[in-house]
């Protein structure tokens, strides 16, 4: 067994959601947020066999897409003044980590 967490732009949350229930995976779905911009994820937990993992895997692939953002910024290049620019950074996509799971009951 293995338990996938699967962090996601909250953007893509409803349509990963559906696309992993719809192909018969259980999913536990819980808010958080990013600590680089402090944007809202989804965090998606997700257990099974260890022959579906890619699948699952694919399926948040799938429907998690990357995206360019402007966030604030500052640089006082030198001067001793600080200038506020904005800078592009990618956001979305999603974090994937895969364990084993040594024990697993649902009751």
């Amino acid at each position: 067994m293995k338990l996938i967490y699967a962090i996601v732009n909250n953007d893509d949350s409803h349509s990963v959601s559906n696309a992993l229930t719809q192909s018969g995976f259980s999913v536990t779905k819980l808010a958080s947020t990013g600590g680089f911009l402090m944007s809202g994820n989804t965090t998606f937990l997700v257990c099974s066999e260890d022959g579906k993992i890619d699948e699952i895997i694919e399926i948040i692939k799938e429907h998690s897409r990357k995206r360019k953002q402007f966030v604030p910024s500052t640089g006082s290049y030198g001067t001793g003044e600080y200038a506020g620019f904005n800078v592009e950074v990618s956001v979305g996509g999603a974090t994937i980590f895969v364990t084993d799971i040594e024990r697993f009951e649902k009751v």
